[in-house]
C-alpha cells in the first residue's frame, strides 16, 4: 500500500519550482545539442494538489450540478484507469497494481485531481479529473505538465497525453511520462501545471515502481544503410512490455535523422500482434552522429506467449516537427522535412519469454 504522506503547501512549491530551475540549469550548459521530439495526441492535461487531502466524492452541496451528474461516468477515486481505452491501464487497475491518490487543488473556480498514479518499468501514466465552474477552452492547459524526480529534471524524457470531455467544464485526462534514463524504484514525484491565463498548480507525490517487472537481456545489434540500432532489453509485466534501443547514424541534422523514427513491429509466436502504445525519443548529437533512445511501450501479453518476433522499421512521418534546446537552454522550432527521410528494412529478431 502507498504510504501517507504530509508535505508543507509552501515548501513543496518552493522545492519543485527550485528542481525545475536547477536541472534546466544544468541542462544549458550541457555540450551537446538535444533534441525532444513531440508524440501523442494534442489533449488538455491538469494536476492536483500539495495538500494531502483524500477527497470522497460523494452527494453533497459542496458539488456544482455539473459534477454531480458527471459521477455517474466517475463514480468513485480510482476509476480514470478503469475507464480508459488502454488495455494496459484497466489491466494494471483491476488486478491493483495503480495507486489511488484523490487529492485536490482549486485554483480560481477550476479544481483537478490526481486520480491515480502507475508505475511500470520507466513508464508513469497519471489519471486526472478536471472541473471548472466555466467553461474551459480545447488547450487550455497546453501540451501537459513539467515534472521533478526527487526534486531533479529528468535528462531524456518524452510523453503523451490524452484527454476525454464529460461536458464543457468536466474532463478526464491520462498522461504518460517516459523516462530513458535509470530511474530510482520510488521517488517524490513532483508536477507543475499552467493554464493559459497564467494559472498555476503544484502537486507532490511519493510514488513506488511496481513489483514482478521481468527484465530480459536482448543485446540485439543491426546496422543498415548507416543507422546502428542496438536494442538492449525487454521488459515484461503485468502491465505490457517495453522495448529500450539505441540508434546511432552519421547524421547532424535532426530532421533528417531516422533513428528518432523507429518503431517495432511486435507478435507472438502464432503470429498474433502485441499492440504498440506510447514512447517517443529523446535524441542528442554526439562527435559528429545523431544518438537516439527510446522505451517503447505495448500491450501486455498472455502467459501462453512463450516468444515474441519483434521486426524493427522506420516511420516517414507525413507532418510535425520538433523543439531543438540548444547550450543556452533556448528552444527552437524546427522546420519539417519529413518527406525527405528514406524507409529502412531492418531485419526482424526473436526473443524467448522466460516461464
Amino acid at each position: 500500500m502507498k504510504k501517507s504522506h504530509e508535505f508543507p503547501e509552501d515548501q513543496v512549491r518552493a522545492a519543485i519550482r527550485a528542481g525545475v530551475a536547477r536541472a534546466q540549469d544544468e541542462n544549458s550548459v550541457m555540450g551537446s545539442r538535444r533534441v525532444r521530439k513531440r508524440y501523442g495526441k494534442k489533449i488538455i492535461y491538469a494536476l492536483g494538489s500539495v495538500a494531502a487531502v483524500f477527497v470522497i466524492l460523494v452527494g453533497s452541496s459542496y458539488f456544482s450540478p455539473t459534477l454531480a451528474s458527471s459521477l455517474s461516468q466517475i463514480p468513485i477515486i480510482g476509476s480514470v484507469f478503469g475507464n480508459s481505452d488502454l488495455i494496459s491501464l484497466r489491466e494494471a487497475q483491476k488486478s491493483g497494481l495503480t495507486t489511488a491518490v484523490g487529492e485536490t487543488q482549486t485554483v480560481d473556480g477550476i479544481s483537478v485531481t490526481l486520480d491515480e498514479i502507475l508505475y511500470d518499468q520507466n513508464n508513469i501514466s497519471i489519471g486526472l479529473y478536471i472541473e471548472s465552474e466555466e467553461e474551459l477552452g480545447e488547450f487550455y492547459f497546453g501540451a501537459g505538465m513539467d515534472f521533478t524526480i526527487d526534486g531533479d529534471l529528468p535528462s531524456g524524457s518524452t510523453g503523451s497525453y490524452g484527454e476525454e470531455i464529460l461536458s464543457a467544464t468536466t474532463r478526464t485526462a491520462i498522461q504518460e511520462i517516459n523516462v530513458t534514463e535509470e530511474m530510482p524504484d520510488e521517488f517524490e514525484l513532483g508536477l507543475i501545471l499552467h493554464g493559459e491565463d497564467g494559472k498555476t498548480w503544484y502537486f507532490s507525490t511519493p510514488i513506488e515502481k511496481i513489483s514482478d517487472v521481468a527484465v530480459i537481456p536482448v543485446d540485439h545489434t543491426q546496422s543498415v544503410d548507416g543507422v546502428e540500432l542496438s536494442v538492449t532489453e525487454l521488459a515484461v509485466s503485468q502491465t505490457g512490455v517495453s522495448v529500450v534501443y539505441e540508434s546511432v547514424e552519421d547524421e547532424t541534422d535532426f530532421d533528417l535523422s531516422r533513428g528518432g523514427n523507429i518503431e517495432f513491429l511486435m507478435e507472438d509466436q502464432d503470429g498474433n500482434e502485441i499492440e504498440g502504445l506510447s514512447g517517443g525519443v529523446t535524441g542528442e548529437l554526439v562527435d559528429g552522429r545523431i544518438v537516439y533512445t527510446s522505451r517503447k511501450q505495448f500491450d501486455p501479453i498472455d502467459d501462453g506467449v512463450t516468444e515474441l518476433t519483434i521486426t524493427p522499421y522506420v516511420v516517414v512521418p507525413s507532418g510535425g516537427g520538433g523543439v531543438e534546446i540548444g547550450e543556452d537552454g533556448e528552444e527552437k522550432e524546427l522546420e519539417f522535412k519529413g518527406d525527405l527521410i528514406e524507409p529502412i528494412e531492418f531485419e526482424p529478431f526473436t526473443v524467448e519469454i522466460p516461464k
